[in-house]
């Protein structure tokens, strides 16, 4: 749980707001003015706990990526170093280890 409480259980866009607005006893255009501000924050704070909540699946994804790329560099090293294993050219296995050492 954040530290908003459970955001799930919210029965209106803006439910503290709602509140706010129901114990307005018309006497005072203040009580509605900040209403109306606290319900376009509570919308742009809805808004960005979704956009939160976005970027963290993607961020997961990206992670994903890296590691099935980290994989197939392994996989691909691995393969190089049998296809020059025993080589009798030199200069190839030179160029395949400074090739693998030039990793970032």
């Amino acid at each position: 749980m954040n530290h908003l409480g459970d955001t799930n259980k919210m029965v209106g866009e803006t439910p503290r707001t709602d509140a706010v607005i129901a114990r307005d006893t018309g006497d005072s255009g203040l009580i509605a003015e900040l209403a109306s501000e606290c319900s376009k924050m509570e919308r742009e704070l809805n808004a960005a706990h979704v956009e939160i909540e976005r970027l963290t699946a993607k961020v997961a994804q990206l992670y994903e990526g890296a590691e099935e790329a980290k994989q197939r560099i392994k996989r691909l090293e691995e393969a190089g170093d049998r296809a020059i294993e025993n080589s009798y050219y030199p200069d190839r296995v030179k160029v395949w280890t400074k090739a693998k050492e030039a990793k970032p």
